[in-house]
């Protein structure tokens, strides 16, 4: 029997495995290709379930090589001996997908398995996850338990493509050649943390061929391993939570479902990958249209922690000035909080410094034409506090282990079910009482020591992160009008998941242009735009210091901010009447570019390394359906300005060659090109900016 499971443009297609061990994966691409012949165990170290590209497994099952299940159960029984336990059933959800499922089971363990393998007719994407049970009468401990697994060809190694970085640098892309040994990479921090994104891509060696993209839906502590194992054919790539900071449990009678692993194969470069993830993840969003991406003004560096009524209305009225949509008000605004020392929990309104309270402040922002938002940093309490004072036992604690202050302040242990209904009502709270439709969620410290859970066990990431989305779910059903904003320290937690649950995510706190151009282009390359803000602020380059010393230009940051979702974080107030109106003219050319640029395909034209470089969106609307417009945002460095690095001319790729496009604001007849001389001659940047520059053309 093979099963064979659609993607948009192509096929997954797994067999039996002998003995009724689970599935084989046999091939994957645009024809499905022919069956694997069956695996032949070369001598007496090696069995065929270690040679065969098995869909997830256990040890026990598999035991040479890796495995996505280790168990064992309290009194002592290791590994589990996976059969079939029913037939394998393939049907239809809601939504068209092609949904196969797998029984398995060790009965002498009393564990069962179900195997998810999903895909979807709108995009190529395989989705595999699993349900684990305990139907024993005695816990069993999942030492690991990675529910999907991917294996992709390389007789010759491969390039493995993985984002990793630190704060402020995140999405720096890296490059590992692999041809035998594990690379293992994740988080044990609680969160997915700015040291890896779980999510890589992978190039076999040798003659051209597919790319293929691996990514984990889990936002707390991860491990992924890419596995090649000498003179194999084949890379196996699993990932799942952390299987070296915490054990997860199942009492008996008791289940949990595993975090979705997801993966693509694509016929062409990094930005086709980029492309086939976006077509993904716009399955994830409910919506990519403005209603959750308004243009954003954040108080922070304007006022930083000295939050006062008046001067926020100033700022309000500024922002509105200029176009702004939402004006968030940022840390700073209860009681308490004049600092980073303190008043973390008590989220009440400071009344000394907002008399009456965030009310009257927001009507006063809604009688400028904009939307209220708030930050908030709900996992988090300061050691002075009036939440800690009262319930110091909530903090993430080992017992007999003094607590480690990150940033002066202490976790909330959200496994605890009384600290996640107290956290989900204070939210509740703040969101009915006032309207406040925009939510900036932060979190700004890993955490260092997580604590048990109400029951005892050592799953405290599993318990926080599952509580973190329960809370996102339940504000977003009770909430809708909300827009949520998902933060930790920056990049700190981005993952499918989150963009599950979020509208838009901050991919830094480093908002230098030139260090922020080099951050989204790593971010383009694997997630999408339009869950990419990006702020106008005055803040210098913490990394990328150009020895001319030129700072960059207000033009080169708002160019740089309408690559993704536009906010403006500057004093605007410092600013004059000439700035204020640069800035109001680069608000309404976004407004006119945000549908292409939030719903296009993106192509990325060299690199912020560079002299010179460009991202390009042609597209689209929320449907993704082609509307002929091509938006181009270049920039260049100062130092290449005045040399043949600084000079540009993007070859545009994803266009019509027969269709004529000409660039808005010409005269009919002039600036006019065919799709085809785009494509082969391409388009000098004109630089109207001097180290910017943003050209649109429309089909005509």
């Amino acid at each position: 029997m093979t099963w064979i499971l659609p993607t948009r443009s192509g096929r997954y297609v797994v067999d039996p495995a002998p003995r009724g061990a689970g599935l084989v994966a046999v091939s994957w691409g645009p024809d499905g290709g022919e069956a694997r012949p069956p695996a032949a165990a070369t001598s007496s170290f090696e069995a065929d379930l270690d040679l065969l590209p098995m869909e997830a497994t256990a040890l026990g099952t598999r035991n040479v090589h890796g495995a996505e299940l280790v168990v064992r159960r309290a009194d002592g029984l290791r590994g589990a001996r996976l059969a079939a336990a029913g037939e394998v059933t393939v049907g239809r959800d809601d939504d068209g997908a092609t949904h196969l499922v797998c029984p398995l089971a060790d009965d002498v363990l009393g564990l069962s398995v179900r195997l998810h393998l999903r895909t979807h007719p709108g995009h190529d994407v395989v989705e595999k996850w699993a349900e684990l049970r305990n139907d024993s009468a005695q816990p069993v401990e999942l030492l690991r338990a990675w529910g999907g697994v991917f294996t992709v060809p390389a007789e010759a190694g491969a390039s493995v493509g993985l984002l990793g970085g630190a704060w402020s640098r995140e999405f720096t892309p890296f490059e590992v050649e692999l041809r035998a040994g594990t690379l293992s990479l994740g988080s044990r921090q609680g969160i997915t943390s700015h040291t890896y994104a779980p999510v890589v891509s992978v190039t076999p060696s040798g003659e051209p061929g597919p790319r293929y993209g691996v990514a984990l839906a889990w936002s707390g502590s991860w491990r992924m391993t890419l596995d090649a194992v000498p003179f194999a054919d084949h890379l196996r790539i699993a990932a799942g939570p952390d299987d070296e900071s915490g054990i997860l449990t199942l009492e008996p009678s008791a289940g949990l479902t595993t975090p979705v692993l997801a993966g693509v194969r694509v016929e062409g470069d990094a930005d086709d990958l980029a492309q086939a993830w976006h077509a993904y993840q716009a399955t994830l969003a409910r919506t990519r249209g403005p209603e959750h991406r308004p243009i954003v003004y954040n108080s922070w560096f304007a006022t930083t922690f000295d939050v006062r009524v008046e001067h926020q209305l100033e700022l309000a009225a500024a922002a509105a000035e200029v176009g702004a949509e939402v004006f968030v008000v940022d840390d700073g605004w209860f009681r308490g909080r004049t600092s980073d020392r303190a008043a973390l929990g008590d989220w009440e309104a400071d009344l000394h410094r907002i008399p009456g309270g965030l009310g009257p402040l927001a009507d006063g922002v809604r009688r400028l034409g904009m939307r209220f938002g708030l930050w908030v940093e709900p996992e988090a309490v300061s050691p002075d506090s009036n939440l800690y004072r009262a319930h110091p036992e909530w903090a993430h604690q080992v017992a007999g282990r003094p607590l480690e202050t990150l940033r002066n302040q202490y976790v909330l242990n959200l496994g605890w079910p009384e600290v996640e209904e107290w956290v989900l009502g204070t939210l509740r709270r703040l969101l009915g009482d006032t309207d406040i439709t925009y939510l900036k969620w932060d979190m700004n410290r890993s955490i260092a020591d997580g604590g048990q859970s109400v029951l005892g066990g050592d799953d405290w990431s599993w318990r926080h992160t599952q509580a973190y989305y329960r809370i996102l779910d339940g504000l977003r059903a009770e909430f809708p009008q909300v827009t949520v904003e998902a933060c930790a320290g920056g990049g700190g937690r981005i993952d499918h998941a989150v963009l599950a649950r979020t509208d838009v995510v901050w991919p830094s706190d480093e908002t230098g242009p030139r260090d922020r151009l080099a951050i989204q282009h790593g971010f383009l390359g694997v997630l999408p735009a339009w869950t990419m803000s990006s702020w106008v602020t005055d803040l210098p380059d913490l990394l990328d210091r150009d020895r001319d010393g030129e700072p960059p230009s207000l033009d080169f940051r708002f160019v740089v901010a309408m690559a993704g979702v536009l906010g403006i974080g500057a004093d605007i107030l410092a600013w004059d009447e000439a700035m204020r109106e640069r800035a109001s003219s680069f608000v309404d050319l976004y407004r006119s570019i945000r549908s292409v640029v939030h719903t296009g395909r993106v192509r990325r034209h060299g690199s912020p390394a560079d002299g010179a470089c460009a991202v390009q969106y042609t597209g689209g609307d929320e449907a993704g359906a082609d509307v002929g417009t091509v938006v181009v945002l270049a920039w260049r460095r100062p130092a290449a300005q005045r040399t043949a690095a600084g000079r540009l001319t993007v070859h545009l790729r994803d266009l019509d060659p027969d269709a004529r496009y000409r660039l808005r604001g010409s005269d009919v007849g002039t600036s006019t090109f065919t799709g085809k001389q785009l494509i082969t001659d391409g388009i000098a940047i004109g630089w109207a900016w001097g180290d910017c520059d943003a050209m649109i053309l429309d089909r005509v």
